[in-house]
């Protein structure tokens, strides 16, 4: 640490929760800080499966804003590293930095705690390790906005920030809220940073404030899911419905229909007349007619690749077995008949983001998610879709 500074020590505690941290529901207190959680306490109390406990703890979309004159920034974060047994090693997470609203440092936190996964048996392993440091140094003179954007794909605890000059809250910009909930795609899969998901770029170029509620292989429909959609104050709402219900074999249609009608139906307890936008998968060539489950392939990892393919039998689709080109016709049925009584409630089929041409382009490498570059892709289709005049996200207020 450089000593020449006079830090001013701001802890991240329960204060700090609406003044300068944004994106999480809930604060967990740690013994070596805070662990911003994208699910409430009470969602997670419901269910104790591991992978949701994971996704939900990876702070995609979430941020530090705060206004400062500070020339210096360093944060103490402990992360939490990914390992799969047999896959080849993953990238320290990514920390933005933006100042006023501009990308100006992008940093990792080394070390830190470790959990090993091994895919073949679904156990995994914690190991404790060290808080590390992150700093940004040599920042413009004079007040600015700040935001530090964690690591969208690695859980982070957050144990101080310090600055050489005082922080307050950065200021209220008016701008209107956008809550999503999706699958890893949505969470951020492979995209390069987390200001580069998809739904953090579309919510720049909508020029909203992002909740992002997407969860890594934890979009199923859970009722605790809908349940922080409806409590948390929003704009604008999208639900991204379809891969992981196909890739965990989780329901056959029997069930996936009433499971829609009623996570819509929580969601409007709470947003009545709220525009939300029912999303399909975008373009999956493995479930787009096989059903799940999706299972590792590990034939190339010798030679650094990790691909998935889909064990399902296609003839089971007549035993009510799920694909998603099943799921895009309900989906699409679904939103049609409560249309007639919900004006505010739209429906976009996730091809028109990533379809069979982008697919030829731009293949998805592990045949489930999309590259970084695929990421910018469907941000900017989504914000053209969504925020267009006469999208679903449009601002009619004026």
């Amino acid at each position: 640490m450089n000593t020449t500074h006079h830090w001013i020590t701001t802890p991240v505690t329960t204060p700090i929760t609406t003044d300068i941290l944004r994106g999480a529901l809930d604060l967990e207190h740690t013994a070596h800080g805070v662990l911003p959680h994208r699910l409430p306490a009470r969602a997670r109390a419901q269910f104790s499966d591991g992978q949701l406990a994971m996704a939900e703890s990876q702070p995609s979309g979430v941020r530090l804003a705060f206004r400062t004159g500070a020339t210096v920034i360093e944060l103490d974060a402990l992360p939490t590293k990914r390992v799969y047994v047999g896959a080849p090693p993953r990238p320290d997470g990514v920390y933005d930095l933006l100042v006023d609203g501009r990308l100006a440092g992008r940093a990792s936190v080394t070390g830190g705690s470790t959990l090993t996964i091994d895919m073949t048996t679904g156990t995994a392993e914690h190991r404790p390790g060290p808080v590390g440091t992150l700093r940004f140094a040599g920042l413009p003179d004079g007040v600015k906005d700040i935001e530090i954007w964690l690591p969208h794909n690695e859980t982070t605890e957050l144990a101080a920030l310090r600055t050489d000059a005082p922080v307050e809250p950065a200021p209220d910009r008016g701008r209107k809220v956008w809550l999503h909930h999706g699958s890893s795609i949505s969470h951020g899969s492979d995209a390069a940073s987390p200001t580069t998901t998809w739904p953090a770029l579309a919510a720049s170029l909508g020029g909203v404030e992002l909740i992002n509620l997407g969860l890594g292989g934890s979009a199923l429909l859970d009722p605790f899911t809908a349940r922080a959609l409806r409590d948390t104050p929003a704009d604008f709402i999208s639900v991204k419905i379809g891969i992981n219900l196909v890739n965990a074999d989780l329901m056959r249609l029997r069930a996936f229909t009433p499971a829609v009608h009623g996570f819509l139906d929580t969601i409007r307890e709470g947003h009545p007349t709220t525009p939300l936008l029912v999303v399909s998968s975008i373009l999956c060539p493995i479930h787009e007619d096989t059903p799940g489950p999706s299972a590792p392939d590990f034939s190339d990892v010798s030679e650094g690749k990790l691909r998935f393919r889909a064990t399902g039998d296609p003839g089971e689709r007549a035993a009510g077995k799920l694909t998603l080109h099943v799921i895009r016709d309900e989906l699409a049925r679904i939103v049609e008949q409560r249309a007639a009584e919900d004006p505010h409630l739209r429906y976009l089929d996730g091809r028109e983001l990533y379809g069979e041409a982008d697919a030829a382009e731009l293949p998805l490498p592990d045949a489930l998610h999309p590259d970084a570059a695929t990421h910018l892709r469907i941000g900017e289709r989504f914000a053209g879709l969504a925020f267009a005049p006469d999208g679903p996200f449009a601002d009619r207020s004026a």
